[in-house]
């Protein structure tokens, strides 16, 4: 029997488990893109360093803990700046984007016994960026054999601490590492 609509479709069987993530409700409700207006990168500054998961302020970028992360201690590289691509930022903000993905890599490799990274930027919403308006670069550390069964048979990725007690761990080592 062929289904109608997507709503006959809800009770079968496939491969993938369903997790229940209401906090990103909003990106659903408000488009997969924030207005100008309301860009997480350009409001994240504006609040404590807790609220809004910022590990180092530089002087024309940022570091702070991705809110939905692949790795525990996934990082970005954000610009203060309102920019949408790496081409549109000066020498000032290369050079400090760059400085700070290094420093981001050994203070997770200190931190956390990071044996690898993924590191990248998706330029514009057709390449995957989640906000495309602002530039940004993750930091993510990865382990040998992180890859364990969950992501594999069951979908789900585990994460073992709260990204405020990452948050807190990353800032603290980010004084006392060159």
């Amino acid at each position: 029997m062929e289904p109608e609509n997507g709503n006959d479709l809800q009770g079968v069987p496939d491969a993938f488990q369903r997790l229940w993530t209401p906090h990103r409700l909003v990106y659903i409700q408000e488009g997969t893109q924030p207005a100008d207006d309301q860009c997480p990168f350009c409001l994240g500054p504006g609040l404590t360093d807790e609220q809004a998961l910022i590990v180092y302020r530089g002087d024309t970028c940022y570091v702070l803990l991705n809110l939905y992360p692949y790795n525990s201690g996934h990082l970005l590289v954000v610009p203060y700046r309102h920019i949408p691509n790496y081409t549109d930022a000066n020498e000032a903000e290369v050079a400090e984007y760059g400085a700070l993905t290094q420093k981001a890599m050994r203070v997770l490799s200190a931190v956390g016994g990071a044996h690898g990274f993924n590191i990248g930027m998706n330029q514009g919403a057709v390449a995957g960026a989640g906000i495309a308006g602002h530039l940004h670069q993750h930091v993510v550390p990865r382990w040998r054999n992180d890859s364990n069964f969950f992501p594999i048979i069951a979908q789900t990725k585990a994460l073992p601490k709260l990204l405020g007690d990452v948050r807190v761990e990353i800032a603290t080592a980010w004084s006392q590492i060159s």
